[in-house]
Parts: structure tokens; sequence; C-alpha cells
């Protein structure tokens, strides 16, 4: 007896249907694995280029505000200029090895300074009084753009250079006004060095 229902070929069943009949659980699990996939790419690559991704998103936030402002403008260079020192003072330390010269303004500030070995003696020419001479006049020199004129002169030490130094000052344009003795004598405090034996 031909029953009323038609059934219909299992070609044309449902496309719905075909996966719970065909797969079951095994399917329904591939196919959410397949829809978490992309997010998990999204994931890894966060992960691989976070940092990066982050800083180019932010570096081209910035872009137009760097754009839009105002460059600061270029700090004046400073030259400084030679100020003028009228009055210094001149220290003469002349030892029995080296003579060193300095010049200095009234609060002792150095403006100058040389010494022999700084002029190329050495050895014992170093305490000559010709390397002395040699040694005032290269100071003087140096404190030419001071356009300094009057000088007071402090000398210390026993070496051969004290008169020399003194000399070439003069004769170098600087008007001596005070020359002074500032060598430390010692009023029976530590034991004396030997005697130098010549």
């Amino acid at each position: 007896m031909p029953s009323d229902t038609k059934q219909t070929p299992k070609d044309k069943e449902p496309a719905s249907a075909a996966p719970v009949k065909g797969g079951g659980k095994h399917k329904a699990d591939a196919h959410a694995a397949a829809s978490k996939a992309p997010d998990a790419e999204g994931v890894a690559s966060a992960k691989a280029g976070g940092k990066k991704e982050v800083d180019a998103h932010a570096a081209a936030h910035k872009a137009p505000a760097a754009e839009g402002a105002v460059p600061e403008e270029a700090k004046p260079v400073r030259v400084k200029a030679a100020r003028t020192v009228s009055v210094g003072i001149a220290h003469v330390n002349a030892t029995f090895n080296n003579t060193q010269v300095s010049i200095t303004d009234t609060k002792g500030q150095v403006l100058a300074w040389s010494s022999s070995g700084r002029m190329g003696f050495r050895g014992t020419r170093k305490s000559t009084a010709y390397a002395a001479t040699m040694v005032a006049q290269e100071v003087a020199r140096q404190i030419s753009p001071y356009r300094m004129q009057e000088i007071e002169v402090r000398v210390q030490g026993p070496g051969s250079g004290r008169e020399s130094a003194v000399r070439a000052l003069q004769s170098a344009g600087l008007m001596i006004t005070v020359i002074r003795d500032v060598t430390p004598m010692p009023h029976n405090g530590c034991r004396a060095r030997k005697r130098r034996r010549v």
C-alpha cells in the first residue's frame, strides 16, 4: 500500500541537516575551531609584533601634532668677548727645578699661565734665568687681549728665575706697581729639610 507521505531522496536533504547526520560531534568541533582560527591568528600577530605596531600607531597619532607645531627658534650663539682687566697680579714661583708664572685678576681668577716645562725646556735648563724670561714673555703675550696696564708681582721660592721673570714682565710693557716676596717662612714649625748640597 503506497504511503501518502513522500520521502525525499538523500541528495535533496537540507544543507543544515547534512553535518549533523554525517559527522556528529567531530564535525561540530571542527566548525568551532575554524571559527576561532582568525581570532588566534590575530592574537599571534599581536604577540609577534605587538610593541612595534603600538609604537607605529602612536607615531601616526603624534605625526600630525609634530607637523602642525611651530618649529622652535634656534638659540643665538653667545660669543665670549674678552673683558678688560686693567689691574692684575703676577704670581712667580721660582724653584730649583722649574719656574711658573701665572697672572690673575684682583679676585684671584687665573687669566694666563705658563711654565718652563710648558715652553719646552727639559732637565737642568728648566731652572735657568733664560727659561724664566721666556715664560714671562709668553704670559705677557697671553694677557694682551685683556688690555692690562698695571700689575703687582708676588715672588715665591729661591730659584734663579726670580729677577729674570720680573724684568721680562716689565719689558713687555706692563707697569709694575709692587714687588712682594711671599716665600713662606716657618717660625720654628715643622722640621726643616736638610741643607741642599750644591
